[in-house]
């Protein structure tokens, strides 16, 4: 048997090799579960991807655009072109904006919930909307119809081809808007919120009641006229809603991790209940950890406070209460939140 070559170790060669670190292991409280292609353990692994129909301009737009086609698709039968009808049963000519408005409104409500993946919140603000949609629809109406006949005989212009009877339609209309952005802030329990509604929807609106006579007048067909003007105003008014909240908010919520990756909340109230009942402000689903109330954050004068309930950790160390700064990241279960402040110049 021949003899087996030995293998020679320098100690210079020694002292090349360097050994890998050792791992840390995560701290009682954290959560190392991965949750789609994010390791929730790690808070600074912050996605800003998300899916971007969790945006407000983007579900409200499309909650806007169905409402007004289901407004418009309800009384397009009972609608006559051309003269003022006096049959009852034609009664589209005077209830479509009605309808239209209403529709926009619930859709407004619909939309909010369903992307917080809520159906009681869902059934209970589309109710809210629907009565407060109507109310404030038919008193509106007659306020946009004022405005759009002073217009009119003031810009001396009853051609549909003129720009100062867009104007006139735009202006006058406008005020349909307004009554979105009311319900959005109703269903929301804010002033604030109604008041960002109030002018995104307020430009939104404005600016579908402009497109209005001209998309008729390119179209040339009176009910399909009528569908396309109605879904760009109505989707035009959710989309500016949306686009207005988020350029305006102070305090705001991103979801970075779970299943409502992509998510904001703004926060406007005062206090915001984190939870797994359907009625909390941010509903906590799909995951058996989280208690029926597991934390709150406090909006106190320029402090915001988080405190918890259950197990929460901020920047990966678990807390009970904790004053938040701009760029902490809050966990909770499977849920990871980047918690955001407007800078204010000093």
């Amino acid at each position: 048997m021949k003899d087996v070559e030995k293998i020679k170790i320098t100690t210079e060669e020694v002292e090349r090799v360097v050994l890998p670190q050792a791992t840390s292991h995560p701290q009682a409280g954290s959560v190392s579960k991965s949750y789609g292609a994010l390791a929730t353990g790690q808070a600074s692994a912050v996605n800003r991807g998300g899916s971007f129909w969790l945006e407000a301009w983007f579900y409200l737009g499309v909650a806007g655009l169905l409402g007004a086609l289901v407004g418009w698709a309800i009384c397009e039968p009972f609608y006559v072109d051309g003269v003022v009808p006096r049959e009852l049963w034609r009664w589209g000519n005077y209830l479509m904006i009605e309808f239209v408005v209403v529709l926009m409104c619930l859709g407004y409500a619909l939309a909010e919930s369903l992307a917080e993946r809520s159906l009681q919140k869902a059934l209970q603000r589309g109710a809210l909307a629907i009565v407060v949609g109507a109310v404030l629809g038919l008193g509106f109406e007659y306020v946009a119809n004022f405005l759009f006949n002073v217009l009119l005989r003031a810009f001396g212009s009853l051609d549909k081809r003129e720009f100062s009877h867009w104007m006139a339609r735009s202006i006058g209309w406008a005020t349909f808007g307004a009554v979105g952005g009311i319900v959005y802030g109703l269903i929301g329990l804010s002033v604030k919120k109604g008041y960002y509604g109030v002018l995104g929807g307020v430009l939104g609106a404005a600016l579908g009641g402009f497109v209005f006579d001209p998309v008729c007048l390119v179209t040339q067909v009176a009910g399909p006229s009528r569908a396309i003007a109605f879904g760009l105003f109505g989707c035009l008014t959710g989309v500016a809603i949306g686009l207005v909240e988020s350029a305006l908010k102070d305090r705001w919520l991103y979801v970075a991790g779970g299943p409502l990756a992509g998510k904001q909340f703004i926060l406007y109230k005062p206090e915001t209940v984190f939870g797994s009942q359907q009625t909390s402000d941010i509903y906590l689903f799909k995951d058996p950890s989280i208690l029926p109330e597991h934390a709150v954050l406090s909006i106190r004068g320029r402090q915001a406070i988080l405190r918890a309930n259950g197990v929460v950790t901020v920047n990966g160390q678990p807390v009970q209460e904790k004053t938040l700064r701009s760029g902490d990241h809050i966990q909770i279960g499977r849920y990871l939140f980047a918690y955001r402040e407007k800078q204010k110049a000093n």
